[in-house]
């Protein structure tokens, strides 16, 4: 079992900036990729961000160089700095894991999400 929690969401004016933190507990260690996805209004849960355990990182293609995630792996956190924020980043922000283990397969896990809201 792996435990997400998220923090750092709230209010900004747009052109504004917040980094979001997700940190990991329970059964970490075959943690694959730890991941961002968003849901915006009227639109399906989307992917935001994604790094792998060598720091290889990819970007839904609407974020355009604005946002940026990153692990501390002593901390067992990932983060996304979001940058330039518009109205239309607003929304529920999930962090989730990905888990490979030869015995147990493929898991993915969720946090229970954090809202953010991009004032005009």
């Amino acid at each position: 079992q792996v435990d997400l929690v998220e923090s750092g969401g709230g209010l900004v004016q747009a052109g504004g900036s917040l980094r979001l933190s997700c940190a990991a507990s329970g059964n970490i260690v075959s943690i694959a990729i730890m991941s961002w996805y968003r849901q915006t209004p009227g639109k399906q849960r989307e992917l935001v961000a994604e790094i792998n355990r060598r720091n290889r990182t990819d970007y839904g293609d609407f974020v355009k160089g604005r946002f940026a995630i990153s692990r501390d792996n002593d901390k067992n956190t990932v983060y996304l700095q979001m940058d330039l924020l518009q109205p239309a980043d607003s929304g529920v922000y999930y962090c989730k894991a990905v888990r490979v283990a030869p015995s147990a397969g493929v898991s993915d896990y969720w946090g229970q999400g954090i809202q953010v809201n991009v004032s005009p």
